[in-house]
């Protein structure tokens, strides 16, 4: 049985559509990232899943517990880690006060181990924190009763790039033990380090799903070629060349574009004007997911720095 299993769900505000018709499972064991710019449907997704709200329509379960019914709900979320965009603490308490009441809470099998990897000053009080301390308290939270799941809603945002990559290591080795995980991100890096599958989500619908090989395999790849001569504009504009540019450069012209074609005309094409050089390799991350969005969106090739940070609606 899944660990996440959503069919149709919906969530309108009124006449907004916050997300419709979302249908996807996450698997035991795995990582399902779930992608897409600020603004796309994630952290509406994630708050239905747990339970913040109500679905309009549609139907959706968490450790075999519908999210309607908010007694089975409650009992299958001792055994869910959440750790959300924006961790919310009573600004008063030191970070060992809160990590003691979570620990009474819900348990405390795993506090001492997580903080020889993330460790916030717990004797200072959070409104003392950094945003990076603020995550790694929240870190700690998530994972300290050792749940089966964990939702992650923007995990290494306001984590330095050391913190970020400790992280990654820590949810790969998870994983590997059998923790499920769903996570949420705009930071397409992170995903393709951690994620076994992935969902897109655009405008508050689900327009993609598919293991990160299998998605970049299937988006083709990226040709970068060296030219001595000058070549018209329009030289590689045919079937299959996506994000095509032409630009001289001092002695030599460089053609770069996404393929998506078959090879072999592609070769042909590419022997039939005598190049310098030929580079083909597989399309970046990045240019994979933009072709599900406007040129405007914001989704991030790279980390995020100390003081980055999103949310969604």
């Amino acid at each position: 049985m899944p660990v996440i299993q959503t069919d149709e769900l919906t969530k309108f505000y009124g006449d907004v559509r916050g997300i419709e018709g979302v249908s996807f499972a996450v698997e035991e064991g795995e990582v399902f990232g779930f992608l897409g710019p600020n603004g796309a449907g994630k952290t509406t997704t994630i708050r239905t899943l747990l339970g913040f709200q109500s679905p309009t329509a549609g139907s959706a379960t968490v450790l075999g517990a519908e999210v309607t019914d908010r007694a089975a709900l409650r009992e299958s979320r001792g055994n869910v880690g959440y750790l959300p965009s924006e961790p919310a603490f009573d600004e008063r308490a030191t970070g060992r006060r809160l990590l003691e009441y979570h620990g009474a809470l819900r348990g405390d099998e795993r506090s001492g181990e997580l903080l020889d990897v993330f460790d916030p000053p717990l004797d200072r009080a959070v409104e003392e924190y950094s945003r990076g301390n603020r995550q790694m308290l929240a870190i700690v939270i998530a994972f300290m009763h050792d749940p089966d799941l964990v939702i992650m809603d923007e995990p290494t945002s306001g984590l330095d790039p050391l913190k970020q990559a400790k992280l990654l290591d820590f949810i790969r080795a998870e994983r590997e033990s059998g923790t499920s995980f769903l996570f949420s991100s705009h930071v397409l890096g992170e995903v393709r380090k951690v994620c076994d599958r992935v969902g897109i989500i655009r405008d508050g619908r689900l327009v993609e799903q598919a293991d990160v090989a299998t998605l970049l395999d299937r988006n083709g790849k990226r040709v970068e070629l060296r030219f001595a001569d000058d070549l018209a504009a329009d030289a590689f504009a045919f079937e299959g060349v996506h994000d095509l540019d032409i630009a001289p450069s001092g002695e030599a012209t460089t053609v770069m574009f996404t393929y998506t074609g078959q090879y072999e005309p592609l070769l042909e094409h590419i022997l039939a004007h005598d190049p310098l050089d030929v580079n083909i390799g597989e399309a970046p991350l990045e240019d994979v997911f933009m072709r599900f969005y406007d040129t405007d969106a914001t989704l991030d090739a790279g980390e995020e720095s100390e003081n980055g940070g999103a949310s969604d609606a």
